[in-house]
C-alpha cells in the first residue's frame, strides 16, 4: 500500500503527487484516461490543457505572475515543465498544447517514488488520499463525494476554437502584443465599427448547442461564452476580449474599432486559439459567424469551441485551508485539490495541488498539516475558498486576496503598477519567512 494515493492526473494531481514524492513518500497516482474518457480531454497525458494554452501573465505586477513566482520558489513541477515548453505569448506564459502535458507525464512517470495506475477510481481509498479529479470527475466518484459534502455545486465552462494559421489572410491579420509588451506574439484581426456591430448582432442571435438541464446563471463569470457577452450589450465585447487599445493596425497606424486576438497554441506556430472566444454555439454556426471576422474568411478550424458541465465542491463548508476535509476520517486523511475545490485557472489548480500533496506527506510522517500564510497568494487563495460566506463561485488569484500596499510612499503617490510590485514583494516576503521558519511546503 502506498503512503499517499492521488486520484487524478491533471495539473493539481500531478503537482500533488510530485510534492508528496519529493518529500519522501511512496505515491500511487491514479488516472482513468485512456481506460475511461471525459467529454473534454483528447489524450492520455497528464495535465492536458482543455481550454486556453496560457498559464497567465508572468509579470509580478499581476496576481497570476505572483502566484507563479510563489510556485517556482517552492519547486513546482508544473511551472518547471511549463517554462521548458513555452511558446511566444507576449508577457504571458503560453505553453505548447502537446509538448507541455507530454513533459509533465514523462517527468511524473520517471519519479522513483511515483507509481502510475491507469484505472477509474469508483470509491475513496483507505490511507492518506488527495482527490484531484477536476471538474470532469466521473459519475461514480461524484456520488461518493456528494455523500461527504451533502451537496454538489457546478458551473458551465467553455473552450475557444483553434485555427490553422495558414488559413488566415496575412494581408489583414497582423502580429503584435498590446502596448508592445514582450515579443509580438498575438495575431490580430482588426474590425471597423460597421464590421464590429454586424458581427456582434450575428453572434448574439446565432444558434446554441443544447445542454441537458442547462441553467443560464451557472456560468463562471470569468469564463463567459462570447455570445453571452454579446447579448449583454453591443459594446460589451469592445471593452472586453475585443478591446483594440494598444494594438494599432500597421496598415493605418491607428487603432481599429475592435480586434479579435489569436494566441499561438502549439510549439511550431501552426495552430492559434481565439482569445476570449469560448463558446456554446453549434459548430456550423461557429464556422459561419467567426468567418465574418476580417482575416478569418477562410479559417480552417482544428478544433471547434465546446462547452461542458463542471463539478466543484462547497469547499467553504467542507475543507480547511490545508485542503483537508473538515469532517475527516482520522485513520484515512482526505484532501482535495485543483479546480474541484473552487479555484479557477491552471496555475491556481496546481497551487492547491501543491498544498494538498505536501500536507498529505506531512500526515504520513506524523506531522500536522500546514496552513500557508494569508500574506502570500497561495495561502490567501486557499483561505478564501475555504471560508467564503454564502455561495462559493470559482475564483482566480487576484490582488484583493492579499494585503494592499500603501498608495503613497515618502510623500509620493504610487502608480498602480508600483503598488502591485509592493504587494508582490510583501507576499513573497511572507512566503520566504514561512519557508525560512522550517514549516513551508
Amino acid at each position: 500500500m502506498p503512503d499517499v494515493t492521488v486520484i487524478g492526473g491533471g495539473l493539481a494531481g500531478s503537482e500533488a503527487a510530485w510534492q508528496a514524492a519529493e518529500l519522501g513518500c511512496s505515491v500511487e497516482l491514479w488516472e482513468m484516461r485512456p481506460v475511461k474518457e471525459t467529454p473534454a480531454h483528447r489524450t492520455e497525458h497528464f495535465a492536458e490543457l482543455v481550454c486556453s494554452n496560457s498559464l497567465g501573465n508572468m509579470s509580478l505586477t499581476t496576481a497570476s505572475g505572483l502566484l507563479k513566482e510563489e510556485l517556482r520558489r517552492l519547486g513546482s513541477v508544473i511551472l518547471r515543465c511549463g517554462e521548458a515548453n513555452s511558446v511566444p505569448a507576449g508577457g504571458a506564459l503560453g505553453v505548447a498544447r502537446e509538448g507541455f502535458p507530454r513533459a509533465v507525464t514523462e517527468t511524473v512517470h520517471n519519479h522513483p517514488n511515483i507509481e502510475v495506475v491507469r484505472k477509474e477510481v469508483t470509491d475513496i481509498p483507505d490511507g492518506p488520499t488527495v482527490i484531484a479529479t477536476g471538474p470532469l470527475t466521473s459519475d461514480a466518484l461524484v456520488e461518493k463525494i456528494e455523500a461527504l459534502s451533502g451537496e454538489t455545486l457546478y458551473f458551465y465552462d467553455a473552450a475557444s476554437p483553434i485555427i490553422h494559421r495558414d488559413s488566415l489572410d496575412e494581408s489583414i491579420v497582423y502580429l503584435a502584443s498590446r502596448y508592445n509588451k514582450g515579443e509580438a506574439a498575438y495575431l490580430n484581426c482588426p474590425m471597423t465599427e460597421d464590421e464590429y456591430y454586424a458581427f456582434v448582432e450575428d453572434l448574439a442571435e446565432a444558434e446554441l448547442s443544447p445542454i441537458k438541464d442547462f441553467e443560464e446563471d451557472m456560468y463562471f463569470e470569468g469564463c463567459l461564452p462570447v455570445e453571452t457577452i454579446a447579448r449583454r450589450g453591443k459594446q460589451t465585447l469592445s471593452f472586453g476580449p475585443m478591446k483594440p487599445v494598444g494594438l494599432p493596425d500597421p496598415r493605418t497606424g491607428k487603432e481599429a474599432y475592435a480586434v479579435v486576438q489569436l494566441r499561438q497554441d502549439d510549439e511550431a506556430g501552426r495552430l492559434y486559439n481565439m482569445v476570449g472566444f469560448q463558446t456554446r454555439l453549434k459548430w456550423g454556426e461557429q464556422k459561419r459567424v467567426f468567418r465574418r471576422i476580417p482575416g478569418m474568411e477562410n479559417a480552417d478550424f482544428a478544433r471547434m469551441g465546446v462547452m461542458h458541465r463542471n463539478t466543484y465542491l462547497p469547499s467553504n463548508h467542507m475543507l480547511d485551508a490545508t485542503m483537508r476535509i473538515r469532517a475527516d476520517r482520522s485513520e484515512a486523511p482526505l484532501f482535495f485539490a485543483g479546480q474541484l475545490t473552487g479555484v479557477e485557472g491552471y496555475v491556481e489548480s496546481a497551487a492547491m495541488g501543491h498544498i494538498a500533496g505536501a500536507n498529505a506527506a506531512r500526515i504520513v510522517f506524523g506531522q500536522e498539516p500546514i496552513t500557508m500564510p494569508r500574506g502570500a497568494m497561495m495561502g490567501a487563495l486557499a483561505h478564501y475558498i475555504t471560508t467564503k460566506e454564502g455561495t462559493l463561485q470559482p475564483i482566480n488569484s487576484n490582488w484583493g486576496l492579499v494585503p494592499a500596499a500603501p498608495k503613497k510612499e515618502n510623500g509620493k503617490r504610487l502608480s498602480k503598477p508600483e503598488r502591485r510590485e509592493r504587494q508582490a514583494r510583501m507576499a513573497l516576503g511572507a512566503l520566504e519567512e514561512f519557508v525560512g521558519a522550517g514549516v513551508g511546503a
